[in-house]
């Protein structure tokens, strides 16, 4: 299946790093967050992207257009400008960057894809979210249910400790645990293409009214991750990211 990814805001929030390169290029580690996105499809065999870019847009083009290069030994011959690269670290990804408007909102950024998605279903996911979701089963709950969407739902780790109470004596205390109520949408959808009819403009926010509309309809499922989600919205987040990475229980790579 084709995967969109949404990858054009200005990401305000986490400006300590956006105002010199778009959310989905800030490292974790040595790679962008958007890298770690796209392995994660890849490893479920969706290798087809279809990047959503506005903000900062040529910062994306710019790194796919040099990834060989980056991702390669070489020798270079000063004298000629003759270059031999040793291959390394190869992906096998198919990557379609498409400039959707820098003002666009997250439904007209997708309602812009239409014409290289044409009328197959497809994956879609934001820019700046991490998970072990395993793909294969979230696709395979969008087929039996044969409705229009199937919207992942997580619950966050909690920003605090959690208490439990038996009158004034606690209980139980969890630090930071994953919160026991309050799903929320962490992204990774499947969406079948008749969903780009519900899009209206450049102007239509994706959470607002087509996806409204869709629950409205009875045409949205949700299926329920209960692993690990995280995603990137400040520099806090960034910083959890990162100690993850550099630790031997990084867990969306160990999928």
């Amino acid at each position: 299946m084709k995967v969109i990814i949404l990858a054009g805001g200005f990401g305000t929030r986490i400006s300590e790093y956006t105002d010199l390169v778009p959310k989905p290029m800030v490292r974790i580690g040595d790679r962008p967050i958007l890298w770690h996105i796209m392995s994660i499809f890849s490893h479920y065999e969706h290798n087809d992207f279809f990047v959503a870019l506005g903000y900062k847009a040529e910062n994306i083009k710019e790194y796919f257009i040099n990834h060989h290069a980056l991702n390669s030994d070489f020798t270079i011959n000063l004298e000629n400008g003759d270059i031999s690269q040793y291959q390394r670290n190869t992906v096998s990804w198919k990557v379609t960057l498409i400039d959707t408007g820098l003002k666009s909102m997250t439904g007209g950024r997708v309602k812009r894809m239409q014409p290289y998605i044409k009328d197959e279903p497809f994956l879609l996911t934001y820019g700046d979210g991490l998970s072990d979701i395993n793909i294969d089963e979230l696709v395979k709950f969008h087929k039996s249910h044969g409705k229009m969407i199937t919207v992942t739902a997580v619950r966050p780790t909690a920003r605090f400790g959690e208490l439990e109470f038996d009158g004034d004596m606690v209980t139980e205390f969890k630090e930071k645990p994953q919160l026991h109520e309050g799903w929320i949408n962490g992204g990774f959808f499947v969406v079948n293409p008749e969903f780009f009819e519900l899009i209206d403009d450049d102007n239509t926010l994706l959470e607002r009214g087509p996806l409204e509309k869709a629950a409205a309809m009875g045409e949205l499922m949700a299926f329920k991750h209960h692993g690990f989600w995280q995603c990137m919205d400040t520099k806090r987040d960034h910083e959890l990211l990162e100690g993850l990475w550099g630790s031997d229980k990084c867990p969306w790579i160990n999928l």
